[in-house]
């Protein structure tokens, strides 16, 4: 076995030795990235060029296209289909028979009844930020981005961009709360406040969107925090 060590934890096909593990039956491309510590169950596919991060897991049956790229430490669970130019941030959960869509207007045949190549028609891409989670057979329909830490419930089909800490359900899915990194749905604080009861971090609510409140890498955030009118301390 020929072992080529590349940059951040990386690994080619040809240097498994720092998978955790991978299936025998799973298919994957010579020129994927496979970051050190993945586990690649039966059956799964990742296309030429598509790039894992460290500790990432691929369930059973599952579908990554080509130059997709999954950020370190997600979970994509048995059967969910990703497919390219898809862009997954750190932590995101895709759920069992999901599905990442990349044609917004597709064909099996143009017009005049000839078959489709690869070469007639656009690919475009679902992103998903770091730490969201895509439930059980929710559709993402390309173009859409989907924020940090949002929700999207089970058999939701996402048409539009969700905000950050969004959670959406429905076809089409529409946001009815929202939830912070814990996942829970968090509880109104009176006015623009928010407030996880799972964990107590406090968040507010501005011009439809959801900022964290407190923290040195939230400083940002802080300032949109405060009553109307004022200033951090």
């Amino acid at each position: 076995m020929v072992v080529r060590p590349l940059p951040n934890g990386f690994v080619t096909l040809v240097a498994m030795t720092n998978a955790r593990y991978i299936a025998a039956s799973a298919d994957i491309d010579e020129s994927a990235l496979i970051g050190e510590g993945c586990s690649i169950w039966h059956l799964a596919q990742i296309r030429e060029h598509a790039v894992l991060g460290p500790g990432c897991v691929v369930g059973r049956g599952a579908y990554i296209g080509a130059g997709v790229r999954v950020g370190a430490r997600t979970k994509i669970q048995n059967y969910a289909l990703v497919y390219e130019p898809a862009t997954l941030g750190e932590g995101v959960f895709i759920g069992p028979a999901a599905v990442l869509t990349n044609d917004r207007h597709p064909r099996a045949v143009s017009p005049d009844g000839v078959q489709k190549g690869a070469g007639d028609w656009t690919q475009v891409g679902v992103t998903v930020g770091e730490g969201a989670s895509i439930g059980a057979r929710a559709v993402c329909v390309a173009p859409v981005a989907i924020g940090r830490w949002a929700l999207v419930g089970a058999g939701a089909v996402v048409t539009a961009d969700v905000p950050d800490f969004a959670l959406v359900v429905g076809v089409p899915a529409k946001r009815i709360g929202w939830v912070g990194r814990y996942g829970v749905r968090l509880e109104s604080s009176g006015g623009c406040q928010w407030r996880c009861p799972a964990t107590g971090a406090t968040y507010v609510e501005r011009d439809g969107r959801l900022f964290e409140c407190g923290g040195a890498e939230r400083e940002e955030s802080d300032e949109k925090c405060q009553p109307d009118g004022q200033s951090p301390a």
